[in-house]
């Protein structure tokens, strides 16, 4: 596996681009950045709605005419200029507002890209029961190969917004394994859902301990997946890079892989783990909510230039996707959902490997029928916390380097205040606080002190 080397992801080095209306007097100018500059990804949320306000005023006022807002901008620099929108607009109202009291989406037809998982539920089934529709868009939901295509895809622009892993919008902004690009992510899609399967040639090998040399499968190195399985097998004292091979491998190959003999075992988004017992090729190694209760996996991301200049839409978007979470976080509508997203132009599975994993009411393939109500459960509040851990991992296994500010990189990327505002309108309840401890088997991890977490662990990278 190679290690990308980073170092400092918010040092003076870093070059992120910005736009014409970046904020600053030399930008503004067209006499380069001055040093007030603040580039989108060192903003807060707030902070990012407030910029894409005062855009819109000043471009309310001179239109098109881009030569004339510069001039008048450079004129009076920027700080000023922001000063005198303050006096006569109230700016910070007006930002708060937006979710409020949205007006029509500027853009309503989108693309949205999704790989075809149970984690992607909310994004999938949003189209056919109508979730889109209901806040005034047309959004076309395209199936995705796998996680390296969805991320080069929305670089693209190519898809508007999509279904990512949880790690990935903080890699992308940190300029993890891809270009540097501010990206948000403003809700989760799904908490728990995945699972380690092993080929049913390995029915006699239940302890980690005996897995030296196995071949494992995960769905792309920035992903909780990926996270999860190195953290399992090294609480149990085999070194991930060491003393077995994890290969990324599409979730759509996965049980062709394993039926092959090309991965002793995966761990797998559903319905994959699920398919393989189906198949009879493998067996249920362990729940990934047995590591770590209520993990996040999947999320709705976007590009930072998305919701600013397209803030109705964006709203409307994240409406869609966070009413649509909720829907799914109700068992009793599983089996609805279920059928929904089984067809061939979504998951293209059966229906009744879909709602085994969606029930939780599932076969083991050990000869049990297990009960599991929340194997896999819906919740959209983006805690930082989170963030937080998965900065931790990266850290600890080398994908980042360097001083790391893991509070304010988890604050950029993961847009609680968006989540709680959109889940309170909705008439959700939403939590008042964004951090909180977690166990991951038995170890609790305090979001505090990440740079002590991160160097705790006896194996990880040197």
């Amino acid at each position: 596996m190679t290690i990308k080397s980073l170092g400092n992801p918010f040092s003076e080095k870093t070059d992120l681009r910005h736009g014409a209306d970046c904020g600053c007097e030399g930008c503004v100018s067209g006499q380069g950045h001055d040093k007030g500059h603040v580039e989108p990804h060192e903003m807060s949320s707030e902070q990012m709605m407030e910029r894409a306000v005062e855009s819109a005023i000043v471009r309310s006022v001179f239109g098109q005419n881009d030569i004339g807002r510069r001039s008048f901008m450079g004129m009076i620099g920027g700080t000023t200029a922001a000063a005198a929108l303050a006096s006569v607009f109230p700016v910070k109202q007006a930002a708060a507002a937006i979710l409020d009291d949205l007006g029509p989406p500027e853009k309503t037809d989108l693309n949205i890209g999704f790989v075809p998982i149970t984690c992607a539920t909310p994004i999938i089934m949003a189209q056919p029961l109508g979730f889109y529709e209901r806040y005034g868009l047309n959004a076309q939901v395209i199936k995705t190969a796998g996680w390296a295509v969805a991320r080069d895809k929305s670089l693209s622009g190519e898809y508007d917004a999509s279904h990512m892993l949880t790690p990935m919008p903080l890699a992308m902004t940190l300029g993890a394994g891809s270009v540097a690009e501010p990206y948000i992510m403003p809700a989760v899609e799904n908490i728990n859902g995945q699972a380690i399967v092993l080929s049913n040639e390995h029915l006699d090998k239940r302890d980690p301990k005996q897995w030296k040399g196995f071949t494992f499968g995960v769905p792309f190195e920035y992903s909780m997946h990926n996270f999860l399985l190195r953290y399992y097998v090294a609480e149990f004292g085999l070194d991930p890079d060491v003393d077995i091979q994890i290969r990324v491998v599409p979730p759509p190959e996965m049980v062709a892989n394993l039926r092959a003999g090309n991965l002793d075992g995966y761990l797998s988004p559903d319905p994959f783990n699920q398919r393989a017992v189906y198949e009879g090729i493998g067996f249920i190694h362990i729940l990934t909510k047995e590591i770590w209760e209520g993990h996040p996996c999947c999320a709705f991301a976007a590009p930072l230039s998305f919701a600013q200049e397209l803030p109705n839409t964006y709203g409307a978007l994240l409406k869609s996707i966070i009413d649509a979470t909720q829907y799914a976080s109700n068992a009793d509508n599983r089996v609805e959902i279920a059928e929904a997203i089984s067809p061939t132009n979504y998951l293209n599975q059966p229906a009744t490997v879909v709602q085994q994993v969606l029930t939780g009411t599932y076969a083991d393939g050990l000869g049990e029928v297990k009960r599991v109500p929340d194997r896999i459960d819906f919740d959209p509040f983006p805690w930082h916390s989170m963030g937080v851990w998965i900065l931790t991992q990266m850290k600890r296994w080398g994908y980042i380097e360097g001083d790391v500010d893991y509070k304010t990189v988890a604050e950029q990327v993961y847009l609680a205040a968006d989540a709680k505002k959109v889940m309170n309108d909705l008439g959700y309840d939403a939590p008042d606080v964004t951090y909180k401890s977690h166990t991951i088997m038995g170890k609790t991890f305090d979001p505090t002190t990440p740079e002590a977490y991160a160097d705790s662990f006896a194996i990880k990278v040197n």
